[in-house]
This record gives C-alpha cells, structure tokens and sequence, in this order.
C-alpha cells in the first residue's frame, strides 16, 4: 500500500480505476479507519474509498482532536484549536498525496465524516471549497473557527448534512445551524434530522447512498 501522511485503508473502484473519482472518509472520536467502511461499502462502486485514521491515539481508537469543554458541556464543546489546524493539515497532505499515489480525479473528490470527522470535513470544505466536489457530514457541527468563514468557490457545492433527534453528544440544533450556516454562504444543502442517537441508522444511511449517487451518476 503507498504510504501517505496519515494511515488509511483504500478500497479500489470495481471498474478502471484512473482517473476515478474518490470519497476521503473520516471517522468520529475514538474510532478508526475501519469505523465507517460498512457505509463506504454501500457507495456505488466506481469511487476510490480512502478511509483515514485520525493522528492521535485515544482509548483504543483515534481522534482527530482533543475537546476545549470551556463553553460547557460535551454538547456545547469546541475543536481544540492548534490540534484541530494540524490535523485539517495532515487531511489536506494525505488527499494531495492520494490524488497522485492513485491517479485520481482531481475535480471528482468527496468527503464523508461521522462526528469528528464531520466537524473536520465542513472545515476542510470552507478551508479549500475549490478541492471537494461533495460533502457528507453525519452529526457534526460547523466549528467556532470556520463559523464566519465565506470563501469563494462554494457556491452550488452539495453538501449533505445528517443529524439524529436524539443525539446528546452533538445535538441535532447544532447540526441544523450548520446546515443553515452553509445554505446562507450557497452551499446546495441536503438536510435530514433521523430519530436516532449519536449514530446513523437505516434512515439516514439510505438518504447517504443516495446522495451520493447523485453526485456520481
């Protein structure tokens, strides 16, 4: 496997797989890079899935970063800031090194995040709107550091916002001002609020496929 800046797991597309198009996903706190493969799985099958691992160990897992608690509780809790820009960094370098190391599409990329990973990715689309073609962010938020940010390039970029009404760690208000946040800035803006917890279930998981077969077809 090519070594990249951060460890990951590559499933390849089922057809000829130059100049394909790629889904980069990142898990949520604790997990790792094999968390969210049984939705990668359900993607269709022309797409490049690189799951990353987060940089730092946690638990048994990884994270992405360690939690700033000062506002409040878990609900109400921020990125820590300088581990937040470090590993939006370490994204960035490993989704440029993939595009070369599998010769892919550079203008046909997604993201797809769970929790942490949904926080990062919405960053990482305000940070670089012109490098993603799509976002799926599931139980995230928009962070405090990318709140006002309105970069030129999002304009029409989809992004698929999924929420669950019963989710005490990231609570769904957070992830629907996210989604507002973005549609005001000119994000196309799929949003679905699921009767789950701080998971994605049968619901929200086939709204996910779909999705994203529209972006790909």
């Amino acid at each position: 496997m090519t070594e990249l800046p951060l460890e990951y797991v590559h499933v390849a597309p089922d057809d000829d797989a130059a100049n394909a198009p790629a889904v980069f996903v990142l898990h949520g706190r604790g997990a790792d890079e094999q968390d969210l493969l049984p939705i990668a799985e359900r993607l269709p099958d022309a797409l490049h899935v690189i799951s990353l691992r987060a940089p730092e160990p946690l638990q048994g897992g990884y994270t992405w970063y360690e939690l700033d608690l000062s506002g409040g509780g878990l609900h109400e809790s921020q990125p820590h800031a300088a581990e937040f820009a470090r590993s939006l960094d370490l994204v960035s370098e490993t989704v440029a090194a993939a595009v070369d190391a599998y010769d892919l599409d550079p203008d046909r990329l997604g993201l797809l995040g769970f929790s942490q990973g949904a926080i990062s990715s919405l960053a990482l689309l305000l940070d670089a709107p012109d490098r993603y073609a799509w976002v799926v962010a599931l139980h995230g938020y928009l962070a405090d550091s990318h709140a006002d940010r309105d970069p030129d390039g999002i304009d029409g970029t989809p992004v698929f916002v999924g929420a669950g009404s019963g989710d005490r760690v990231i609570p769904e208000s957070r992830s629907r001002a996210a989604a507002d946040r973005l549609e005001a800035i000119g994000a196309d803006v799929t949003y679905g609020a699921y009767p789950t917890g701080h998971g994605v279930g049968p619901d929200e998981l086939a709204a996910v496929v779909a999705f994203v077969e529209a972006r790909i077809d």
